[in-house]
């Protein structure tokens, strides 16, 4: 029976070495964030099943957020990351015996695991550490290091240019990019980016339909771990995202999301999943939660509260504890509005999109 072998994805070489032993033992493995309170661990471990056998093929179970915010458990096989790593590689030149890759983002997301199963794959070199710091990341690219992957707010802390390519994404990108910097756009049911620069890598078909990006290719998930399986039935993913694709250029662009997902220094916020925390506060008569530009960010989580007694209305300290006890402390708020109400539709939904300004 195949096993999924659950991991603390903490960025050390005991991490890599401990992937590559549950795949030669035939298991798939799930790399858990250590950063998660006790409630959101959790949600993915019921989401995951590790209690559950895995399937022949089964390489990786990561962990997703779904529109609700409750997350989801993506299966990718060892057929998809292997055409994930060898479609990166080939798109960005890279010689295992000329480069080494740095793994400096979050292993239990897509875009710092796909670093360390792209250089397992391919043979290259790699540096791993555990988190993101400028002062490291510089000292990698001086003692060799020429491959990182790295998100906006990361990229404004460091001088890039010791690496011969950086690849970027996870939140808005900045107008003025480094030379040497590759923007990326994909999702954890692609295994990791499947389009650079706007143009999709070898294997990697893009459609829009009604204004979503659909994606086809052989590096995406198998299916979720309750055996739902989003692909059309030719193998099509409708992303949620919206977008346009020029078939005379072969490029895509992305605009967003279909729906209200606040993206934050990278990492994903649903505000439904901030809401459920934060109107349980005695402080709290009605709350709405969005995301307002932030240079620094990308977004900035910002929740709308009519307080319960507007004599008493409650702190942005005091929302940040709650949200941060139940949820990733990126879905903490950072800022806070008081308001007499909330806008609401006519059938007395939240209006979102007269939350948000402008």
């Amino acid at each position: 029976m195949r096993r999924l072998v659950v991991v603390e994805a903490r960025g050390t070489p005991a991490f890599v070495d401990r992937l590559r032993r549950a795949w030669d033992e035939g298991d798939a493995v799930l790399p858990l964030d250590p950063r998660l309170p006790g409630p959101a661990r959790e949600r993915v471990l019921a989401a995951a099943r590790p209690e559950e056998p895995v399937a022949e093929g089964d390489a990786l179970v990561v962990a997703t957020s779904g529109t609700t915010g409750d997350p989801k458990a993506v299966v990718l096989t060892h057929d998809a990351v292997a055409a994930s790593a060898r479609a990166t590689s080939a798109r960005l030149g890279v010689d295992p015996g000329a480069d080494r890759w740095l793994a400096c983002l979050p292993l239990a997301h897509v875009g710092g695991l796909s670093v360390v199963t792209r250089a397992l794959l391919t043979g290259t070199p790699l540096t791993v550490h555990d988190g993101f710091d400028a002062g490291a990341v510089e000292a990698a690219a001086a003692a060799g290091c020429t491959l990182v992957s790295l998100v906006p707010t990361a990229l404004r802390r460091i001088d890039p240019s010791g690496f011969r390519t950086v690849l970027l994404g996870g939140s808005a990108m900045p107008d003025e990019l480094p030379p040497n910097a590759v923007t990326t756009y994909g999702m954890t049911e692609t295994g990791s980016g499947v389009v650079y620069d706007g143009r999709p890598l070898d294997g990697v078909e893009v459609r829009v339909v009604d204004g979503e990006i659909h994606l086809r290719g052989p590096m995406l998930l198998r299916c979720y771990r309750d055996g739902t399986d989003p692909k059309t039935a030719d193998g099509w993913l409708p992303t949620g995202d919206m977008g346009t694709w020029d078939p005379a250029t072969g490029r895509l662009r992305v605009f967003g999301r279909r729906g209200d997902m606040i993206v934050t220094g990278g990492e994903n916020v649903w505000p439904t999943a901030v809401e459920r925390v934060l109107e349980r506060l005695p402080s709290v008569r009605e709350v709405a939660v969005t995301g307002e530009p932030d240079p620094e960010w990308g977004q900035r989580v910002v929740a709308l509260v009519v307080p319960a007694d507007p004599a008493a209305p409650p702190t942005l300290g005091e929302l940040r504890d709650a949200v941060r006890g139940e949820l990733p402390a990126y879905a903490a708020p950072r800022a806070l509005r008081l308001l007499d109400t909330l806008p609401r539709t006519a059938s007395g939904k939240v209006a979102r999109a007269r939350l948000r300004p402008g």
